[in-house]
């Protein structure tokens, strides 16, 4: 969520930013899902708790078997993307490379009519269901462009396999006329009846405080807090025919969710949307405590953001130690929940970015790849090869080999014929070998990042050795 400034209250401007169901179990890891059930129910899962590492090593993840078969997310924007309505076309002109480089499905801004009209970025929503269609807070198109052309971009995205995420904003509203409010004993912008589509309309009793109650979880921004408490809300945005989360998915043919600012609304109603409206869904849940990841992930029945682990590789990879990766995340304790990534369009801490992204395309998780990262920061042919990578060689439970300060060394241990990796990142300003033990006897093994021109083979005894060059990393797996 961005840090936003209030204007007068006569004129509030959005300068605003800001899970996983089992049938997104099903979508993501469809070729586990036989063996996955011979384990657990697929409606009672349970994954590593804290507990420590087991005798080898291996990370209780006993479930985790397959890498997703969505391959990478792509955050679709970044904070302030050109105005003037050609965003949705920029995105569908490069759909077909990105379908082509493994990338699975993309993550849009908030794709309504905003306050802040063809200004805004999409976080201070007003009317749900303009698209860019409308007349409406002094322009017609969203900043992004036109209903016409959101639908072609959704169109082409699943034509190239990729799927298509909204991020959805509920927490607050922007953008309605003054009204007396009873509750407040003042008048309040939470008259939102005359939106143009017509759809959802609003008023003070539709917000806190209300006769509902005085407040939920969390405010943000001096905004007015949607209530959710309100049936009447519950059913325009997940109970309805036409309710948001279902014209989003059956008429507009979005995918999945990206839920904004979820630490402003309990759990259970991204929990009542996934049951209601179905999709792959993930929280914006901004905490580096595990704990409270996973309960929200388990209590929404949603992915989440892996926050915890964003923090340990800046520690890591920033800071120059490595053993922060010995600590806990959110990948670690369940992968099926924990959505991986490096920077985004609220933060951007990590400055070594490319050992942070062979970390998370090696492991496991769903890692998502920031827009301008890929675009235009870094080196798109090594990213391409990390996401190849991910897509074809990141299968298995994950085993960690060797922690240091400077070196870190872990074994993907494949799956369903899929043989896995290692991966070797050094912190140091030196060239590093090191012995370490594999699943693999007489193999020959190569780096698939092209950093080693080594070709080792295994050991009878599975043991092999591998380099990797200063401040970099190497994948390795069986030359095949």
């Amino acid at each position: 969520m961005k840090s936003i400034y209030i204007l007068p209250c006569f004129l509030m401007f959005g300068a605003l930013s800001s899970c996983q169901g089992n049938d997104d179990i099903v979508q993501l890891f469809p070729d586990k899902l036989e063996s996955y059930n011979t384990i657990n129910p697929i409606t009672d899962v349970t994954f590593h708790d804290g507990r420590p590492f087991s005798a080898d090593n291996t990370l209780d993840n006993k479930n985790s078997l397959a890498v997703p078969t969505e391959g990478v997310l792509m955050q679709g924007f970044y904070w302030d993307v050109p105005a003037g309505g050609n965003w949705w076309n920029i995105l569908k002109g490069k759909l077909t490379d990105w379908s082509k480089a493994g990338i699975g499905a993309v993550w849009l801004p908030p794709v309504s009519k905003a306050q802040n009209g063809a200004l805004s970025m999409g976080y201070d929503p007003t009317d749900y269901y303009d698209f860019g269609e409308h007349n409406q807070n002094g322009n017609i198109e969203t900043r992004f462009g036109s209903r016409v052309e959101l639908e072609a971009l959704i169109t082409k995205a699943h034509a190239e396999k990729i799927k298509v995420y909204a991020d959805i904003v509920i927490n607050h509203n922007s953008g309605g006329q003054l009204e007396k409010n009873p509750f407040t004993g003042t008048d309040t912008w939470t008259n939102f009846s005359g939106i143009a589509s017509g759809k959802f309309p609003r008023n003070y009793n539709d917000f806190y405080k209300n006769s509902h109650g005085t407040n939920d979880e969390g405010a943000f921004g001096g905004f007015p807090d949607l209530c959710h408490a309100n049936p009447y809300v519950q059913d325009w945005l997940w109970g309805r025919e036409d309710s948001v989360g279902k014209y989003y998915k059956n008429v507009m043919k979005f995918d999945g969710w990206r839920f904004d600012y979820v630490k402003g609304f309990g759990s259970w109603v991204v929990n009542a949307w996934n049951k209601n409206v179905g999709g792959f869904s993930v929280g914006e849940l901004w905490d580096s405590n595990v704990d409270t990841l996973e309960g929200w992930a388990n209590n929404a029945n949603s992915s989440v953001f892996d926050f915890a682990a964003f923090y340990k590789m800046d520690e890591a990879f920033d800071n120059g130690n490595l053993n922060a990766l010995k600590d806990d995340m959110m990948w670690k304790r369940n992968p099926f929940r924990a959505v991986t990534f490096v920077s985004n369009h609220d933060t951007d801490i990590i400055n070594n970015k490319m050992l942070a992204y062979a970390y998370i395309f090696s492991h496991e998780g769903y890692p998502t790849i920031f827009y301008r990262d890929y675009e235009e920061w870094l080196n798109k042919d090594e990213l391409n090869n990390l996401i190849w990578i991910h897509n074809n060689k990141a299968t298995g439970t994950t085993s960690i080999l060797h922690v240091d300060q400077d070196e870190y060394i872990a074994r993907r241990n494949g799956y369903n014929g899929n043989p896995g990796l290692i991966i070797y990142i050094n912190g140091s300003s030196n060239w590093q070998e090191r012995w370490v033990d594999t699943h693999w006897e007489n193999k020959q093994l190569k780096d698939f990042t092209g950093h080693s021109s080594w070709y080792p083979t295994t050991e009878t005894d599975k043991r092999v050795k591998i380099q990797c060059p200063p401040n970099s990393y190497s994948i390795w797996s069986i030359d095949q």
